[in-house]
């Protein structure tokens, strides 16, 4: 049984999970009413909501899943990536917990545990598969060969597809979060209006680059040299066009560079997770690849795939079991491994 806690960026996040794949309780307190205003997510204040509402988010996790905090095995923490101040009240809470409980402490990658949470629920783990994620700060492929075994192949270069949905709904004007409302506005659009730029960087290359097509995107709305003056010439129809041929231009990517992952790996079943993943038309899209390549294809539960504790408390499972205990003196980190 693993409590889990989440805070790198602004979900206030913690859950009991029994043997890694039983979600016992997944409570998250989300921020986006603190920072709608401001257009994204300012570090301080995320720091802030954390050290307030953590207290009753981790009351309410044990509550929820109907144990005490005696009946914990291991303490799990997100301790890299993320925004170091909102990192610390997680690791801070984590450490405490651990050395007053006399519970091991487990610290978990944010970034390998996405990667991991398409496995919850299952019956079965999906392994040995190829991990695609897909976040707001991250889009990353990995390998992963079981539950011990997990290898980077591909990372973003400049912007995650997470950012450039945001950016794009910046420049749209559309409300924060901005990735759900593109998504939203694209279902009224046409996603072959216009022929957004899919940047693949080489033949063999596993990388992402999503600065471009964000280029792209500010281009047709305001033209060439331009910062402002565009939008609101658009129609309401022009306006989902671009949102949807954006999102369309993203998921050619995303797809192009799984299968690419898949044919060099060799590995026959594909997962996906982060915050994007909750996005329906990727969903649909990837699934369909791979029933074309005839493969296997598992997506997170939409639940795990916002930032959320109980990725971390499955993947802390599975250091627990290989004894992989943090010291009381870790650290946050701002990158990941």
């Amino acid at each position: 049984m693993v409590l889990g806690i989440e805070t790198s960026c602004d979900e206030t996040a913690a859950a009991v999970v029994e043997d890694g794949v039983r979600v016992r309780s997944n409570v998250i307190a989300s921020q986006v009413e603190f920072h709608r205003k401001y257009g994204g997510v300012v570090p301080e204040i995320a720091s802030r909501a954390h050290l307030e509402r953590l207290d009753s988010v981790l009351s309410e996790a044990l509550t929820g899943a109907g144990v005490l905090l005696d009946d914990i095995d291991a303490i799990a923490v997100t301790n890299r990536p993320g925004l170091v101040g909102a990192l610390l009240i997680g690791v801070t809470a984590a450490k405490t917990l651990s050395l007053s409980l006399d519970k091991p402490l487990l610290a978990v990658d944010h970034i390998k545990a996405h990667a991991f949470s398409p496995s919850i629920g299952l019956d079965a783990p999906p392994w040995p598969a190829v991990a695609l994620i897909v976040s707001g700060g991250h889009t990353s492929l990995y390998e992963i060969a079981d539950a011990n075994t997990l290898s980077r192949v591909g990372s973003t270069i400049d912007d995650a597809a997470g950012e450039a949905f945001d950016k794009v709904a910046a420049i749209l004007n559309l409300p924060y979060p901005g990735g759900p409302e593109v998504e939203k506005l694209a279902r009224d659009g046409n996603p072959k209006a216009i022929a957004f730029p899919r940047t693949m960087l080489d033949d063999a290359s596993l990388d992402f680059s999503f600065s471009g097509i964000k280029t792209a995107v500010l281009y047709q709305v305001h033209g060439p040299g331009k910062t402002s003056g565009g939008l609101e010439k658009l129609s309401q129809r022009e306006l989902a066009d671009i949102a949807a041929s954006f999102q369309q231009a993203v998921i050619d990517v995303l797809i192009e560079k799984a299968m690419r992952a898949v044919r060099r790996s060799g590995l026959r079943t594909v997962v996906l997770g982060g915050g994007v993943a909750a996005n329906r038309t990727l969903r649909t899209a990837l699934d369909e690849a791979c029933v074309t390549e005839g493969l296997s294809f598992y997506a997170a539960d939409r639940a795990y795939c916002t930032d959320n504790a109980a990725m971390i408390a499955a993947l802390g499972y599975h250091q627990f079991v290989r004894r992989e205990f943090a010291p009381l003196d870790i650290d946050a980190h701002a990158t990941a491994r």
